[in-house]
């Protein structure tokens, strides 16, 4: 029965989403790119100026995270969502879900569609895949927008730090996601999100978003999530939260244009939880990278 509610509730949201488009005089193309492995990646394309928005969603989630963003940003802006590998309608054969291989994901439909000039925005575990897809691609990518997420670049964790972290997911991954969910939100927060977020995040395959996870949090094991920033030479946004505390001082020591906008009184999932205010400040990130380029 919570399936059914659950693919309702996200029918309606599609649809929802689809008249808002049509409603914008806006037309969405779907598209897919093959990614250096051989992923299949699955993506969307809402056509609007010369520069391009990649929105990429965070860990175990897809890209109808960013159902809030499409009509507001293609007044403006080429508007591409996609599904990294392993989420979404993306395919799922990679062995090692890496944030360097999530990068070459964000790279395929570049190149697929020929884009020259990309802002990259994306969310929690896409901060450190947006960093990645800076270093690889110096000369299509003008600047990254992580949206709650690299709160510390340089927190240094060990292999103990990590297999406690991810123990809860591994002993019951749909009790360890939903404990995850609610306290990644306000207390306060809507019950139908809540239940959204935690159905969607929860229905992935247990061994796949593990590996993700791992992968994701890896980062901080071995050093690679401030070294990334020793090859990124473009604006670095962050439009965050303040539920999980962001260290600024920190992050400045490892990124060269660093700059920070928040949303009050939100959770993790901003885009989600106040979009109209999102949407705002994200445009002000986003006018913030576009002044330095």
């Amino acid at each position: 029965m919570k399936r059914l509610i659950l693919a309702v509730t996200l029918f309606v949201i599609m649809s929802l989403n689809s008249m808002m488009a049509l409603a914008s005089n806006t037309a969405i193309r779907y598209g897919a790119a093959i990614a250096n492995d051989g992923e299949r990646i699955a993506y969307s394309v809402t056509e609007g100026g010369e520069t391009a928005l990649i929105f990429i969603h965070g860990w175990s989630l897809d890209s109808r995270l960013w159902q809030n963003q499409i009509g507001y940003f293609t007044k403006k802006y080429k508007v591409i969502t996609m599904d990294l590998a392993g989420h979404g309608n993306s395919s799922f054969n990679r062995e090692e879900f890496t944030m360097l291989s999530f990068a070459n994901d964000i790279k395929a439909v570049i190149e697929k569609e020929k884009l020259d000039s990309v802002i990259l925005v994306g969310h929690s575990m896409a901060g450190g895949v947006i960093a990645e897809a800076a270093k690889l691609m110096p000369n299509k990518v003008i600047g990254i927008i992580g949206v709650d997420t690299s709160q510390n670049v340089g927190i240094e964790l060990s292999q103990a730090d990590l297999d406690l972290m991810t123990k809860p997911f591994e002993d019951n991954f749909h009790d360890g996601m939903t404990a995850f969910v609610k306290g990644a939100l306000p207390p306060d927060v809507d019950e139908k999100l809540l239940y959204w977020v935690t159905e969607d995040m929860a229905s992935a395959p247990p061994t796949i978003a593990i590996n993700q996870f791992r992968h994701y949090l890896g980062q901080y094991v071995s050093g690679e999530a401030s070294r990334v920033y020793e090859s990124v030479n473009v604006p670095v946004v962050l439009v965050n939260a303040r539920l999980w505390p962001t260290n600024s001082e920190e992050n400045s020591k490892h990124i060269k244009d660093y700059s920070i906008y928040y949303i009050e009184d939100s959770g993790h999932f901003p885009m989600l939880e106040k979009p109209n205010e999102f949407n705002e400040t994200l445009m002000e990130a986003i006018k913030s990278v576009e002044s330095s380029s």
